[in-house]
């Protein structure tokens, strides 16, 4: 058998690697072909978890054509002349091995933690509450603001009006003054920008309070809007001559 010995220095081969257990299991991997059949099993237990003891290899040429059962543990791997492409199969012959049953694969056979509602509930700390203290404060935070918050600051603002609104200085027209029942309470300004630095087309959370081009619109306070002679710029403008 002298023959079948295929060993030269430090020669390595790139095997193509399957399991009888897990049929999603498909890897490369690159062995020595000094390494003994069982340092060779070492190796393929840190890739797929089926143990030494239980484990028998098959290689298999690149047409699939079967060349040999690697039993002989202090073999070196070289013995039985593998070539890179040949593909090295593991089968497990434990029963209660970890890649038995198909769990490693298909995760609805893997038992869940489950917990009730009553006990998720009685437990601090969680992403639960935390949420709900989240909304106690904001609905706490509306319902301290008045109907009217800000009525005042829209005396001097009408719809059709040119405005400048803050911050960033951008330029438009009103449209919309008033309550905004999709929003918190008070008074709102809704502005058709000259430019498209707005969020929406006039409708807010499925409500439309004004018309206007996309990303042109903006709902906001009073005291962000200052009314007056604020003209179109002109985009060619220089400022200086």
């Amino acid at each position: 058998m002298a023959n079948k010995l295929q060993m030269q220095g430090d020669e390595s081969v790139l095997l193509h690697l399957t399991h009888s257990n897990m049929k999603s299991f498909s890897s490369d991997a690159r062995f020595s072909l000094q390494m003994t059949i069982e340092a060779v099993k070492e190796k393929l237990w840190r890739k797929c978890g089926t143990s030494v003891d239980s484990m028998c290899l098959e290689l298999y040429d690149d047409t699939g054509a079967k060349v040999s059962d690697l039993a002989d543990n202090i073999r070196p791997l070289g013995f039985y002349s593998p070539q890179d492409g040949f593909r090295l199969h593991i089968i497990d012959l434990d029963p209660s091995s970890v890649t038995s049953g198909g769990w490693l694969e298909d995760t609805s056979l893997v038992e869940k933690y489950k917990i009730s509602d009553e006990a998720y509930d009685k437990l601090d700390g969680t992403f639960r509450k935390y949420k709900d203290k989240l909304g106690h404060q904001h609905s706490n935070t509306e319902s301290k603001i008045p109907d009217n918050y800000m009525e005042d600051l829209c005396a001097n603002i009408k719809v059709g009006d040119r405005c400048q609104v803050e911050p960033g200085e951008k330029r438009g027209v009103i449209k919309f003054v008033g309550r905004a029942e999709t929003l918190a309470p008070g008074f709102w300004v809704g502005v058709q920008y000259d430019e498209p630095l707005g969020k929406h087309d006039g409708m807010v959370k499925g409500k439309r309070y004004f018309d206007c081009p996309p990303l042109c619109g903006g709902m906001v306070r009073p005291d962000k809007v200052k009314v007056g002679d604020f003209p179109e710029r002109d985009p060619f403008e220089e400022d200086e001559i």
